[in-house]
């Protein structure tokens, strides 16, 4: 009898053992797709042709474009400027919706790290006390009732075996997440950057703009004053009084137009540093406190789809849809199951180790769906829509990524050449300012002449400030069709890098 349950033993043991090897062999397997990195386009430039080299010179710059050079991670302090790396540095330390990027990615790291726990068994404990009335008619015996105490200590261990690996794709999915949320959180940075400089930029120019126009219009005064005393006096036709009213006029409505975007940057500033615009002064900034960058970098095609945040965002997003497919699949199939439970129990404190009190169980739960009215089929269809819709979404993006680096490039080549031919008007109208001036001083000509020529010349200096604004913040947008540089920051410089914030 003992040989027998010996030897009974020894096979469930063998049986357990076989069935063990068995499960940790199909756990080896995981249901697919398997994500692979989508190839990037098979293109060495972005323009149509080939991508222009340099741009002519105005202003004394030109600029020119370096085929796989490196973009600097901080590339704002190319402009020479410390009152914008003052602003940034505020913006980095204070912007809400750069903290609320932060956040997003520390939960999605979280919710990563919580799913691990699925790897693991899951073990509980219980305890209960009660007190009981038992009635032995509840068997059909006729004895009579009984009360007690009845005290339980308990452990149970349970264990869901991971045969087609939908867990696997479930924690392949969360860390999918955590890389969409860190591409969020670059983007976020990224653009918070842009719109600084961007918008420092645009102050800078609408004050030059107010400055310039308000000479101008200094000059139109003086000039309809002119023109009134030569009406006066039958020198000057009226009408030519009313023309330089008009004109007058219209510029002077400018004024009020630009001092109102120039509140607007401020305001907008304030917000991007993350103070209200009551509490906070704007910095002064010249156009000519800054320095237009001569050396551009320009990625290679390849290396922009591994860099560039809203690329990588929608590779993660078909990465984590890729990932939902194998956890549909999974669901389709068998679930095993296994666990255990150990108790204790007395109808005392004291009683509760005594041998006759112990119970135990285990065992192992196998579950197939058989029926569940085309729910599973049609998710797992879903997700497989799902994934088809991402890698659509990703090819758009890159498209959008490349148009706009190539876009970006021509503006740059165009924006010199804009800028070549305001500056050549600009250099025509101050030369005949200084003729006419010479003229004056001559007695050939009267002061009128002076005036429209000196109008003239600062009409042109408007729109020489304007397409010199226009060039800087295109250049900010070759960085930022880049991808920003924030992969070449240090650890404790880049977004991801910043202290988390404590409640």
């Amino acid at each position: 009898m003992c040989m027998w349950a010996a030897t009974e033993a020894a096979a469930t043991r063998a049986a357990a053992w076989a069935g063990f090897t068995l499960v940790w062999l199909l756990a080896g397997c995981a249901v697919g797709p398997d994500f692979m990195r989508p190839q990037a386009p098979a293109v060495t430039h972005y323009a149509p042709g080939s991508d222009p080299q340099q741009t002519v010179a105005a202003q004394g710059t030109a600029q020119h474009f370096t085929p796989g050079d490196k973009v600097a991670a901080d590339w704002w302090r190319l402009f020479n400027s410390p009152q914008l790396d003052a602003v940034i540095s505020e913006a980095l330390a204070a912007n809400p919706g750069l903290h609320a990027a932060q956040a997003s990615l520390q939960q999605s790291e979280n919710t990563l790290r919580s799913g691990y726990g699925i790897f693991f068994p899951e073990v509980d404990a219980h305890a209960a006390a009660t007190r009981q009335r038992f009635s032995p008619l509840t068997f059909g015996q006729s004895s009579a009732s009984s009360i007690f105490n009845l005290f339980t200590l308990s452990a149970s261990v349970s264990y869901a075996l991971d045969v087609f690996g939908g867990e696997r794709r479930m924690i392949e999915g969360l860390s999918a997440e955590v890389d969409v949320q860190r591409a969020t959180e670059q983007a976020t940075y990224l653009t918070l950057l842009a719109n600084v400089v961007n918008t420092v930029i645009a102050r800078a120019a609408y004050q030059a703009e107010i400055d310039a126009t308000n000479e101008l219009i200094g000059l139109q005064r003086e000039q309809v004053r002119l023109a009134e005393v030569q009406a006066e006096a039958g020198t000057a036709p009226y009408s030519s009084v009313l023309s330089l009213q008009t004109q007058l006029s219209s510029d002077e409505a400018t004024v009020p137009q630009l001092e109102q975007k120039l509140t607007q940057t401020d305001d907008l500033l304030a917000t991007l540093v993350g103070k209200i615009p009551a509490d906070w002064s704007t910095p002064a900034v010249r156009l000519e406190d800054l320095t237009l960058p001569a050396d551009l970098p320009v990625s290679l095609p390849s290396e922009l789809v591994q860099q560039r945040p809203d690329i990588l965002a929608a590779e993660a997003t078909a990465h984590a849809a890729s990932a939902n497919i194998g956890v549909a699949t999974a669901a389709l199939l068998p679930s095993i199951t296994l666990s255990g439970t150990y108790s204790m129990n007395g109808t005392t404190t004291q009683s509760l180790t005594a041998p006759d009190g112990r119970a135990w169980q285990i065992g192992a739960g196998l579950t197939q769906p058989l029926f569940e009215g085309g729910t599973l089929w049609y998710r797992r269809k879903a997700a497989v829509a799902s994934y088809q819709q991402a890698m659509a979404l990703y090819r758009q993006v890159v498209l959008g990524a490349f148009a706009q680096v190539a876009d970006t490039l021509r503006a740059l080549e165009h924006d010199a050449a804009a800028l070549r031919a305001r500056d050549e008007a600009l250099r025509s109208a101050r030369e005949a300012l200084r003729l006419v001036q010479i003229d004056y001083q001559a007695g050939l000509n009267g002061y009128l002449d002076v005036l429209v020529a000196d109008a003239q010349y600062h009409e042109a200096l408007v729109n020489e400030l304007q397409a010199a604004a226009v060039r800087y913040q295109d250049t900010v947008a070759l960085y930022v069709a880049l991808g920003g540089g924030w992969w070449a920051a240090a650890p404790d410089a880049s977004p991801a890098g910043a202290q988390e914030s404590q409640p």
